[in-house]
């Protein structure tokens, strides 16, 4: 018998449980947000073709800076937002969430503060904790917005390197406005903080909802990241990128990343996507419409909803949400437990799926005499 070995973890992840809402093989999935349109024949068909392309040469490391695939992005932010970004100011990883893990090791680290809102999303304390960064939250006002001039205050007070703001937000879907996002650009390039824009879900934004990207030009303090998986439907991409307003924060997060940190395969199928993207788009015009109805229809309900600009509804409140939860998955149904004690959050299906969500919320609601 060899002899134990008492593993030398870090103390301050001793006990912790990995991050991942659960996936469950349940009829309908609602929980995490994802595009639940299959992608359309002609961009599975490109994708195909440039995957098939990029095999030939899987023996050779990727293309390190991934040129192509940040000038493809750039096109793309053009189209999308009217932002002219050269491609030199983009920044692309594996995920949104490596960009932002890439943000907390080129700007976070010890004795550095990180600050962001609540309820937000919930990997933020996260990057800190694996990069040995001081994190602090302050509350959102109760229709989930934040408190400007109290956030200004905590700036000036607490003086962070990084100002995290999510918009839409995660778990709420409100949208921050230009002229609250201006204030807090200002007081943070005052007293030396980036401010982080997550736009993970900027494409459901609402019609004249303008994007962070507008104030670029602007602020040398601001960046915007984004991701391929919600809007383009390609969350098993792992594609991620940020737009900055100066090239030199590339540099600096080209310092922190891993070498060839995105495949040669992921390069090639994020390019053939955007070259896709109007195609994508006419699925996130269905996934706003479907959202909007079934926030009407909540609120119909006689329930406490957050006003998304998002693919996801915080909706409640209850006295056991766990119990609601649950009686949904015993329906097939699986949403999330998260956000302020007795919410929910379901993201946007199909319209059969949205269907079957309202059939168990109702039945549930019956079950907890709450209808």
């Amino acid at each position: 018998m060899p002899s134990s070995f008492e593993f030398p973890v870090r103390d301050d992840l001793r006990g912790v449980i990995s991050y991942g809402a659960p996936q469950l093989d349940v009829p309908v999935c609602l929980n995490v947000n994802e595009n639940p349109f299959a992608l359309p024949d002609d961009v599975v068909d490109a994708v195909t073709e440039a995957v098939q392309l990029v095999a030939k040469g899987l023996n050779r490391y990727p293309q390190r800076d991934a040129v192509e695939l940040r000038q493809a992005l750039s096109t793309y932010l053009d189209r999308e937002s009217g932002v002219q970004i050269p491609w030199q100011q983009i920044w692309a990883a594996n995920g949104s969430n490596e960009v932002m893990h890439h943000l907390f090791l080129a700007f976070g680290g010890p004795g550095r503060l990180a600050m962001s809102f609540d309820p937000t999303y919930s990997m933020y304390p996260e990057y800190a904790r694996d990069t040995f960064t001081n994190y602090r939250s302050f509350p959102r006002l109760p229709d989930f917005t934040i408190d400007i001039a109290a956030a200004c205050q905590q700036i000036i007070e607490n003086r962070p390197t990084l100002v995290l703001v999510t918009s839409p937000n995660n778990p709420s879907g409100t949208a921050l406005g230009p002229v609250e996002l201006i204030k807090l650009l200002t007081i943070s390039r005052e007293c030396g903080a980036f401010v982080i824009v997550d736009e993970a879900y900027a494409e459901f934004r609402r019609a004249g909802t303008p994007s962070a990207l507008e104030l670029l030009s602007e602020f040398t303090n601001l960046i915007v990241t984004r991701t391929m998986s919600k809007a383009f439907g390609m969350a098993g991409t792992r594609l991620g990128y940020a737009a900055t307003a100066d090239p030199a924060v590339v540099a600096i997060l080209s310092v922190v990343r891993l070498p060839y940190h995105l495949s040669s395969v992921t390069q090639a199928v994020a390019v053939a996507a955007l070259a896709h993207s109007q195609s994508l788009q006419a699925q996130v015009a269905t996934i706003r419409q479907e959202r909007d109805a079934l926030q009407e229809w909540l609120i119909a309900q006689g329930l406490n909803v957050a006003v998304s600009e998002a693919n996801f509804i915080l909706f409640g409140t209850f006295s056991n949400r766990d119990r609601i939860w649950q009686r949904l998955l015993d329906q097939g149904v699986l949403i999330r437990v998260t956000g302020p004690a007795g919410y929910l959050r379901v993201s946007i299906g199909t319209p059969t799926e949205n269907d079957r969500f309202r059939a168990a919320l109702m039945s549930a609601l019956r079950d907890e005499g709450q209808s």
